[in-house]
């Protein structure tokens, strides 16, 4: 089974979190776990897992990196913001 996605989800860890000591432990059978490796050896933060389950625990370890905005995408989000207050508003004519 090939690892190479388990691999890519513990290098955007270590981008995210600054930390280069996490490391992924492949087993027989397409399950990996993830270590960190520090001065007083390896310390296991999880238990053998499917790929699929892996990377999803590895996503879920440190907050995603923010998106970078461009001016069109602010320029999109105030174009929102706009119309949904106008959507807001009540007609004045309503008055029992």
């Amino acid at each position: 089974m090939r690892s190479t996605r388990a691999i890519s989800a513990v290098e955007r860890l270590k981008t995210r979190s600054g930390n280069p000591h996490y490391a992924a432990v492949s087993m027989p059978g397409g399950y990996f776990y993830l270590v960190e490796r520090g001065a007083e050896g390896s310390k296991k933060l999880c238990d053998p897992r499917p790929m699929d389950d892996f990377i999803a625990f590895v996503n879920a370890r440190e907050p995603a990196k923010p998106r970078k905005a461009s001016k069109l995408d602010e320029a999109m989000e105030a174009q929102i913001g706009r119309s949904g207050k106008r959507a807001e508003k009540s007609p004045s004519g309503d008055a029992d």
